[in-house]
């Protein structure tokens, strides 16, 4: 069950901070399968995709005292870290060992997919049935941003949209995000 109330997510993020076992126990209950889509879609590696996940929640577990509510939701803050948790990796040595391709296709590698393309995992159907009720043009920025992991910058140049339109629809997708999940 994931925490659709602002109440229930206050009691949780404060048992995280009192670092209860339990709440820790729910978190990743009601939240690993939609981080591990997210994982999965960006190293398109089962096992490597569930290594990260348990690097992210080790980080999440160990930085809780710093999600500022303020800034948005808690799966947004953790979604965050899981991102940068895959892409920690992909800049790591260790990946650079394993893998014999070049520089510039490791920069390319969010671009390989597109947006209109985007599947997720089965266990993440959640995440995948709130951003399908976002218009196709905040989806594919929602996408690109925190799936792939884009700069704003970046979209902007990838999309051949100024700026300040990926931030007005990025800023937009999330208001309907944060709608859409409150239902």
């Amino acid at each position: 069950m994931v925490y659709v109330n602002k109440t229930d997510t206050n009691e949780l993020v404060l048992g995280l901070q009192n670092k209860s076992e339990e709440a820790f126990t729910i978190l990743y209950d009601d939240y690993s399968s939609a981080l591990f889509g997210v994982a999965f879609k960006i190293v398109n590696n089962k096992t490597i995709a569930e290594e990260l996940l348990q690097d992210a929640f080790v980080k999440i577990w160990k930085h809780i005292d710093m999600y500022d509510a303020t800034k948005g939701t808690l799966f947004t803050w953790m979604l965050n870290i899981t991102r940068n948790t895959c892409k920690d990796y992909f800049r790591s040595k260790y990946y650079g060992y394993q893998s014999l391709i070049s520089q510039e296709d490791l920069d390319d590698i969010p671009s390989k997919y597109m947006p209109q393309a985007t599947s997720y995992e089965e266990e993440s159907w959640e995440l995948q049935q709130l951003t399908q009720k976002l218009e196709p043009k905040y989806k594919e920025i929602i996408d690109l941003v925190y799936i792939f992991g884009y700069s704003q910058e970046q979209v902007a140049e990838k999309l051949n949209i100024p700026l300040g339109t990926v931030k007005t629809r990025s800023r937009d997708a999330l208001k309907q995000l944060r709608y859409i999940y409150s239902l």
